[in-house]
């Protein structure tokens, strides 16, 4: 019998009962033919192989990370709750060494889902990985976390979700936003006054293949991690750079992620995009996880492979390398750009519009952190959709000074919260939620 050298657990969850439409691209297909090749190759007859069954998050999970307007029932089906739960029992399961590493092969998918959650946005109604990530710090005092997202499209709403975090590095590997949804991930988006640097955004040109992806977790990726000394690393594993995906222009192939999955070695993969349901998931998928079991993948072959056929650009990889100095040049600087902040200023303010393109709603949001050399930041964010919900989000992060947990408690209680429909407080240093509505 074939032996894996890692002990490695599956989650298959293909959501029968969540659809945007029968024909979208993110359907249930996107899973059934990978669970079919799965089984077609007897991957789960390897030995340290093995498949959990997904649970369902708890209401509790959910509002650690998000502030779903009006309410989190309003926002997700039972499909996203199991779709967390599979990301969650696969966490639990690396912690308990049971396994070395897994892949949740879930969905609906969850890396466009913001902070404040007031619709879907890029088929996203909530994070999917987010919400692992803070039960296993709850549960498990894990620290430090690095999130490497490699789908086509820029995981905005975990940026979002991290943007003030110092102990979470999010680095984005993308088709670059001036060419693809949702327009956003460029080198000079790099976080928070509190958190400035951990957010590493790497925009790749369009059509690049294999060498470029390589080279960029090979040169990039790879030193940042050795200096960011995570705990554990996640990887969003979208599939959407595939030379067959409907709707981005990369070309990307199985192997090359096999390939990448190799050099990343996440703890947890978790399944965003990819929409080539028969061309590509499937030998994706299979590349993915046996380079997690450190299984011999080098036969894994899409039926069409041929490189000659591939567009490219001849100077993509020359375009890379100046990102790549551009990326270097914001890490190596990030300390002291933040420490410059942080003596300059006690409040910062940004103005954000968002669009949610799965709904059609528009949102303004105005952001306020408290600069703090301790701590992330109490966070206030005043809120209003097109909709007409206008709320008041107060986040105290789970390491939070005492000077941000009394500033957040007086954003909550202050009186002028009189003025919105809803005022929520997300208080991580005891793991509290609260909700008050106008009388």
């Amino acid at each position: 019998m074939l032996r894996a050298k890692n002990k490695t657990g599956l989650v298959f969850f293909p959501a029968f009962d969540w659809a945007i439409d029968p024909t979208h691209p993110e359907r249930e297909e996107r899973l059934l033919y990978t669970q079919d090749q799965v089984l077609e190759e007897g991957v789960l007859d390897i030995e340290g192989i093995t498949e959990y069954k997904p649970d369902l998050v708890t209401l509790k999970d959910v509002q650690r990370v998000h502030f779903c307007v009006p309410d989190v029932w309003s926002r997700t089906t039972e499909s996203h709750f199991i779709s967390a739960g599979g990301a969650k029992n696969l966490g639990i399961a690396v912690m308990e060494k049971e396994i070395d590493n897994g892949f949740a092969l879930v969905r609906p998918p969850g890396h466009h889902a913001m902070r404040v959650v007031h619709g879907a946005r890029g088929f996203c109604n909530i994070n999917i990985e987010a919400i692992m990530i803070e039960f296993l710090r709850q549960a498990y005092g894990v620290n430090r976390v690095a999130i490497v997202d490699t789908d086509c499209h820029h995981g905005d709403g975990t940026q979002d979700i991290y943007w003030h975090d110092p102990d979470t590095l999010f680095i984005s590997i993308h088709q670059d936003g001036r060419t693809l949804y949702p327009g956003s991930g460029f080198p000079h988006e790099q976080g928070g006054p509190n958190a400035l640097g951990t957010t590493v955004n790497i925009p790749l040109p369009p059509y690049t293949a294999e060498e470029g992806f390589l080279y960029t977790i090979e040169n990039i990726v790879l030193p940042i991690l050795d200096d960011f000394k995570p705990d554990l690393i996640i990887n969003s594993a979208g599939q959407d750079n595939h030379y067959t995906d409907p709707i981005t222009n990369m070309n990307f192939s199985a192997r090359g992620y096999a390939d990448l999955t190799s050099m990343l070695k996440p703890h947890i993969a978790v399944l965003e995009g990819g929409y080539s349901i028969e061309g590509a998931l499937p030998y994706v998928n299979v590349g993915i996880i046996l380079a997690l079991a450190g299984v011999d993948y080098s036969h894994v072959k899409e039926p069409d492979y041929d490189t000659r056929t591939l567009r490219r650009q001849s100077d993509i990889l020359e375009q890379i390398k100046e990102v790549e100095g551009k990326i270097k040049e914001n890490w190596q600087s990030k300390e002291m750009i933040r420490r410059a902040i942080q003596q300059s200023k006690d409040f910062v303010q940004r103005n954000r519009t968002i669009f949610y393109d799965t709904e059609g709603i528009t949102e303004t949001q105005t952001e306020k952190i408290r600069v703090c050399k301790d701590c992330g930041g109490a966070l206030r964010i005043d809120s209003r959709s097109d909709r007409g919900n206008h709320i008041l989000a107060v986040h105290v992060p789970r390491k939070a000074c005492p000077a941000c947990i009394e500033t957040g408690h007086q954003w909550f209680d202050e009186k002028e919260t009189e003025n919105f429909d809803m005022v929520f407080l997300q208080d991580r240093t005891t793991d509290k939620y609260m909700q008050k509505k106008k009388s």
